[in-house]
């Protein structure tokens, strides 16, 4: 299942598909704007709430959150604190 989110201005792909029969449900948050990775605001293993904040990209000059689409832990960051950010790329994994 594919679905979309708009948050404070910056649209999430979210692709949520099981990994198997008893399995988790994972989530992934792609980019949808190029920037930085300005700052990680989560680790692999922290746990989260829908919303909170994950990690935040520079784009333009401003300070763009990447929210949680969903409560779960963080199972992989696929970036690091200023790495260059394309548009689709994954940032991070939910489970």
């Amino acid at each position: 299942m594919r679905l979309a989110r708009l948050q404070f201005g910056v649209h999430h792909d979210l692709r949520e598909a099981p990994t198997g029969v008893g399995e988790r449900m994972t989530t992934e948050v792609a980019a949808q704007i190029s920037g930085n990775l300005w700052k990680l605001e989560k680790a692999v293993g922290d746990t989260v709430e829908e919303e909170d904040v994950i990690m935040i990209i520079e784009s333009m000059k401003m300070e763009i959150p990447v929210e949680a689409p969903r409560a779960g832990t963080i199972a992989r960051i696929a970036v690091a604190e200023g790495d260059s950010i394309e548009e689709g790329m994954i940032l991070a994994v939910i489970e």
